[in-house]
C-alpha cells in the first residue's frame, strides 16, 4: 500500500448529500466563524474573505455575498434609528447640530459593526443552501456562460 499524499486525502469539508441546517450556519457567519465546522474565522481585514476554513478546509472561494450586506445593514440600522429620531424630535426638539452629530455618529457606527455580521451571514446562508461555489455540482458562474 503506497503513502498517500496531501492530494490524495479526501477532503473533510465534502460532505455531499448531508443537509445543512440554514439557522446554525448563519449565525456562525454572523459570529465571524466558518459555517461548516464554526471554529475557523470566515473574515479578515473587516470585510476580506478567506480562501479556506484553517480548522476544516471548506473552500469559501465561490461566495458572492456581494451587494446584499451593504442592503441588510441599511435596512436594519435604518429601522433601529428611525423610530428614536422621531420621538426625539418629537418631545425634546433638540438642536440641528446636536441631532446631526447623534444620528450620523450612531448611524456610522452602528453600519461599521452590522456590516461584517451581515456579510458572514450571507455567506453562511449560501453554505447552506448550496448556492454559487458551495454546491457539489460546480455551479461556477463561468459554467452559465458556457450554456
Amino acid at each position: 500500500m503506497g503513502l498517500m499524499t496531501e492530494q490524495t486525502l479526501p477532503h473533510p469539508a465534502v460532505d455531499e448529500g448531508e443537509s445543512r441546517p440554514v439557522w446554525p450556519a448563519i449565525w456562525r457567519g454572523i459570529k465571524n466563524r466558518c459555517p461548516h465546522c464554526g471554529e475557523g474565522r470566515l473574515l479578515f481585514n473587516y470585510l476580506s474573505v478567506h480562501d479556506h476554513c484553517s480548522e476544516c478546509g471548506q473552500s469559501f472561494s465561490g461566495h458572492a455575498a456581494d451587494d446584499a450586506p451593504p442592503y441588510i445593514t441599511m435596512v436594519i440600522v435604518g429601522h433601529l434609528l428611525a423610530v428614536p429620531i422621531v420621538e426625539l424630535k418629537r418631545h425634546f426638539d433638540p438642536s440641528l447640530e446636536f441631532q446631526l452629530f447623534l444620528w450620523l455618529g450612531l448611524a456610522i457606527s452602528m453600519t461599521l459593526l452590522l456590516l461584517p455580521m451581515s456579510k458572514g451571514g450571507m455567506i453562511g446562508l449560501q453554505w447552506a443552501n448550496r448556492m454559487h461555489g458551495f454546491g457539489e455540482d460546480g455551479d461556477d458562474p463561468e459554467d452559465l456562460l458556457r450554456e
